[in-house]
């Protein structure tokens, strides 16, 4: 049975940028989060528990980025969660650096 028009994006641009956000956007926020953990608490066992927790969050995070309508948006979401998770990494980088 073949899938109902309407609920298929038209756009291709549309297309690629729900598919870019979702591999390369939800990666990018999977792994600051992750860093932004490791440089507040135990960084061996957020690295450690990173191995899974970060591939569960990635495919979340790809299963989000289909849902949204648009995604451009999805991008800029997922932009801003990375330079926030960055900020709050850089901030405990120097607050506790892991030397």
């Amino acid at each position: 049975m073949p899938a109902n028009k309407k609920y298929l994006t038209p756009s291709p641009w549309q297309r690629f940028a729900k598919i870019s956000a979702a591999i390369l956007g939800g990666l990018m926020v999977a792994v600051m989060f992750h860093m932004a953990l490791a440089t507040w608490f135990n960084h061996v066992a957020v690295i450690i528990t990173s191995t899974f927790s970060a591939f569960i969050l990635w495919a979340i995070l790809m299963v989000v980025a289909f849902l949204g309508k648009n995604g451009w948006k999805m991008w800029g979401i997922y932009l801003l969660a990375s330079v926030v998770l960055g900020v709050i990494f850089y901030f405990g980088n120097q607050t506790n650096p892991i030397i």
